[in-house]
């Protein structure tokens, strides 16, 4: 069992990152998937932030993607989705912990307070962090043309993970 105490590297960097969302809708489901988030988590405070460019996201259909970006997120004006928050229900050695998340979430430039429930795994100098959770699009003041209304559901499913390794100053 590794124990990390608070005068060694608290700071983790991920190496490594999934976000998908995913809108049920009765024309047609649609999913896409990002690979370049970035995040940090402090082992000893439980904080942590992360931060995905909204152009990262890849969807199955060309024309969707083109869409999501121009006439939905806006991603010019607001390239990125963000949360800054704490993590809260785990301990700092080797397991894995149910935790909640809180925090504050900012997409499409409106931050809302969120709570999540998700996973800690902690094996040896790596740390995992998911977490699955709704998104409610007009939260975020993201609006869905009345023509597309059926096509696209009004509250999406976040599927985050981060995998985690000690960071190590240059």
């Amino acid at each position: 069992m590794v124990v990390w105490l608070p005068l060694w590297g608290q700071k983790y960097l991920s190496d490594k990152s999934t976000v998908t969302f995913f809108s049920e809708a009765p024309v047609e489901n649609i999913k896409a998937t990002s690979e370049e988030a970035s995040s940090i988590f402090d082992m000893g405070s439980g904080k942590i932030a992360f931060s995905v460019p909204i152009k990262s996201f890849q969807f199955r259909k060309s024309l969707m993607q083109k869409h999501f970006n121009e006439n939905y997120m806006d991603s010019e004006k607001y390239p990125k989705a963000t949360f800054e928050g704490k993590i809260t229900n785990y301990q700092a050695v080797d397991g894995s912990y149910k935790a909640r998340a809180s925090g504050e979430m900012t997409i499409h430039g409106k931050t809302n307070k969120i709570e999540v429930d998700g996973d800690v795994i902690i094996n040896d100098q790596t740390i995992t962090i998911s977490a699955v959770f709704p998104i409610a699009l007009k939260d975020y003041k993201i609006k869905i043309p009345k023509i597309l209304f059926s096509n696209i559901a009004e509250v999406v499913e976040v599927d985050v993970s981060f995998q985690y390794k000690p960071y190590v100053p240059n």
